[in-house]
């Protein structure tokens, strides 16, 4: 028996057709199920274009089975609305790393403590696909903000939009992540803090907790502070804080069939109208962009391994980073 764990038969080549008219792709596959024994293919999805035609394909042949998944290289680039906001519906609704960060950070202390975990978001109704990998990973709970009315919100709308809804929360820490992959403002997390009146350690790359404090690592450029706060408190994570689980098997098949608590406006508590949605937000996009990909190396050939230690030790000095 042959199993072919991953083909491309998406890829456009395979809709070349030959002096009969048939599509390569129809020919390829008729060969490999019907005289060189291939039992079953795993087409792999590498974007949303792609993604669909492996599943068409799926849908096409009893022996094909599609894997859906987006390369970091297909990732779309955001786009405006007429509006002057970002186009949240063109985009892909994933959990940043800073966050998935923060989770696991919450993750441990329940392993720890036994505490009960919450993930809340606000975002477009697709946003559920991320509060469900959450609690595949482990959380307890889920929470979905939406409401049309909420739509356009710059950091200041978002952060009143959150705190209001975890007002209607009981809560010992809250943990954000330091920023969204999409903005990356830093903003949201130090508004909700403020908004609720708590302190707020951001940027951890460590946090303890000991009775009724918490014990954060802040990073801070070459170095870190050790800072402590009472709780309840509001902390943002780095990515580098840890490195968050696995969804398990079994917490797939339990978060497909968890409920996702839905709240909408009337679910928000002491927040004013004039400061949600995108009438709330004094800010507006004057461009968006994908992020800076990283450029060349440089290839240095020193004189010497003394002239080579002090390039080295330059540059290190040059970011700070010594």
């Amino acid at each position: 028996m042959l199993f072919d764990s991953h083909a491309h038969f998406d890829d456009a080549k395979f809709d070349m057709k030959n002096e009969s008219g048939q599509i390569l792709r129809d020919m390829l596959l008729s060969r490999a199920f019907d005289d060189d024994g291939v039992k079953c293919i795993i087409n792999a999805g590498t974007s949303i274009k792609t993604g669909d035609i492996s599943i068409s394909l799926a849908e096409k042949y009893k022996r094909i089975y599609a894997a859906v998944g987006i390369h970091p290289e297909e990732l779309e680039v955001a786009e405006k609305d007429p509006d002057g906001t970002l186009d949240r519906g063109a985009m892909l609704a994933i959990m940043n790393p800073d966050d998935k960060a923060g989770l696991e950070a919450a993750l441990k202390l329940k392993d720890e403590f036994g505490a009960e975990v919450t993930v809340l978001t606000m975002g477009l109704p697709k946003a559920a696909d991320a509060l469900r990998e959450a609690l595949a990973m482990g959380a307890d709970k889920a929470i979905l903000v939406t409401d049309r009315v909420l739509g356009g919100a710059d950091t200041w709308a978002t952060s009143t939009t959150i705190a209001g809804a975890l007002r209607n929360l009981d809560y010992d820490l809250i943990i954000t992540g330091r920023q969204a992959i999409d903005g990356d403002t830093a903003q949201v997390g130090p508004q909700i803090a403020e908004h609720l009146g708590l302190p707020v350690i951001s940027y951890a790359q460590d946090i303890k907790v000991e009775g009724d404090k918490v014990i954060v690592q802040r990073q801070y450029d070459d170095r870190y502070h050790v800072v402590e706060a009472k709780m309840p408190c509001l902390i943002t994570a780095l990515s580098e804080l840890n490195k968050p689980r696995y969804m398990t098997p079994g917490g797939i098949f339990d978060a497909c069939k968890a409920e996702i608590t839905t709240w909408g406006r009337a679910d928000l508590k002491d927040v004013d109208d004039s400061n949600l949605g995108l009438k709330g937000s004094p800010t507006k996009i004057a461009k968006a962009s994908d992020k800076v990909r990283k450029g060349a190396g440089e290839k240095i050939v020193p004189d010497s391994p003394e002239d080579g230690a002090a390039y080295i030790v330059a540059k290190f000095k040059e970011k700070h980073i010594i």
